[in-house]
């Protein structure tokens, strides 16, 4: 083993070990400062020591020119200045040729936003006629009815909705925050519980309130194959993610004319410019339709 190989395999090891982080983010580290030791090999440079604040702004040119998303640039950058941070921690190398870099801005993509028509379409797909049918239709209406995020849908517990009060508690975000949900989610999640649910789950004990069809806890990427599923159904084109009817909601929400302060409060943001991004997104949606549809706006 190589010495750049050697320095590689000990950051992995560092990561995993040490700094306990995901083993997307170890993948991806890792395979970032390969690529970078690959680039400045073929410079006729032999260690990560020789590297120039020169040839990093080079190689971050390099990757922007050659079609990187913004995203993917940032996380490269990331990667080399966690790397060469834990060289200079290990006095392998004096100066850190990275530490000047600054990466680009991230531009904020847009969120795809569902109209009320496509909404009712998507929630119409699943039928109930069997367990899994019950299940889907309660839990999209609960991901529309609510705004929830994915992650605290799946961990819902039975004890978490009170039918009889049409409301929901959700412990995310740090805090539990009570939402409101509207008859058809209530009549939804009702028949889940009393004609579905039992069929589904194993352990009569088992606390979660959407199970697979192991009778586990819904998973992340077991609603991602779900929600795609009902989408193609749906025959809708936009591109739909677990995150879109949580979008969908604020979105209608606004049109319709909620107050931002309750939209924060029922989409557990902590801070109130992360709803502000809804507002502005509104106002940008009604200023396109006056331009594209007002007689004399152009």
């Amino acid at each position: 083993m190589n010495g750049l190989q050697q320095q590689i395999r000990m950051f992995e090891h560092f990561l995993e070990f040490e700094r306990r982080s995901s083993s997307n983010t170890v993948s991806s580290y890792v395979r970032d400062v390969r690529q970078f030791a690959d680039y400045f090999i073929k410079r006729n440079i032999r260690t990560f020591a020789e590297v120039s604040p020169i040839i990093v702004s080079e190689y971050v040119k390099d990757l922007q020119e050659s079609g990187k998303s913004d995203s993917t640039v940032i996380r490269a950058i990331a990667s080399l200045k966690c790397f060469y941070n834990f060289l200079m921690q290990r006095n392998e190398i004096v100066s850190n040729p990275i530490k000047s870099i600054v990466p680009p801005k991230a531009k904020r993509k847009l969120p795809e936003i569902l109209t009320s028509k496509e909404v009712d379409l998507l929630l119409a797909q699943p039928k109930s006629v069997d367990s899994k049918g019950y299940r889907d239709r309660a839990m999209l209406e609960v991901l529309y009815a609510t705004g929830i995020r994915v992650s605290e849908l799946i961990a819902l517990n039975v004890t978490d909705v009170n039918l009889s009060g049409s409301f929901l508690k959700c412990s995310g975000s740090g805090k539990e925050r009570i939402i409101p949900l509207y008859p058809a989610a209530v009549r939804a999640v009702s028949d889940y519980i009393n004609f579905a649910r039992s069929q589904l789950i194993l352990n009569p004990n088992e606390p979660a309130l959407f199970v697979n069809i192991n009778g586990k806890r819904m998973t992340r990427q077991g609603f991602w194959k779900i929600i795609k599923y009902y989408q193609e159904k749906a025959n809708i084109k936009k591109e739909i993610t677990p995150h879109t009817l949580r979008h969908s909601f604020a979105i209608h929400l606004l049109e319709n004319g909620a107050d931002l302060r309750s939209i924060q409060e029922m989409l557990g943001h902590v801070d109130i410019s992360s709803t502000q991004f809804y507002s502005n997104l509104v106002k940008q949606r009604l200023r396109e339709v006056y331009n594209k549809y007002h007689p004399r706006a152009n």
